[in-house]
């Protein structure tokens, strides 16, 4: 294998499997419990701004988009981020959060917002979200809340509990009718 063998595609629904399968191998079952999987169970990730990268037709890595609201604020979150162990360290996964930020800014997204690891995504634009201004619907480590802002000022629009944005509006139009 090459790194000019691999090919980095949007997302399509065949790929399924693969994703499912690849996120499996690297977060295992306990994936399910983490507030970052809390938030995507609200509704569906962004197809259109998900990515695989392939090597001829077998998914190496993988990483979707899922669109979040906190308090006044929209923004995707990115992640899970995944790359099968034979294909690590090759710069696979960094090359996937670039074409994925690059999608976010062309499709006018204000921010992207993650749980991860500061000296991975920090290099790719990242900075960490000051402690207090979100929380997440289960524990997490605050210091693995990352943002990278397209649109100055709209990280701090995030405020509060980050959730779904389909959960978001659907508790908008259930208050509107109160």
């Amino acid at each position: 294998m090459s790194l000019a063998d691999v090919k980095y595609l949007p997302e399509n629904p065949a790929h399924d499997p693969e994703i499912e399968a690849i996120n499996d191998e690297a977060f295992g079952p306990g994936r399910f419990v983490l507030g970052a999987y809390k938030i995507r169970e609200g509704g569906p990730h962004e197809r259109a701004l998900s990515f695989v990268a392939v090597d001829g037709d077998f998914v190496v890595a993988s990483v979707r988009m899922t669109r979040i609201a906190a308090g006044a604020g929209r923004a995707l979150m990115l992640g899970p981020l995944a790359v099968r162990p034979a294909f690590k360290n090759l710069g696979i996964g960094r090359r996937l959060v670039a074409i994925a930020l690059e999608a976010a800014a062309k499709a006018g997204t204000p921010a992207v917002m993650l749980v991860g690891d500061e000296p991975y995504y920090g290099p790719l634009g990242f900075k960490r979200i000051p402690r207090g201004q979100i929380s997440m619907p289960r524990p997490v480590d605050l210091d693995r809340l990352l943002s990278h802002e397209i649109v100055p000022g709209a990280v701090a629009r995030l405020v509060g509990e980050v959730c779904h944005a389909d959960q978001a509006r659907i508790a908008a139009n259930v208050a509107a009718m109160a």
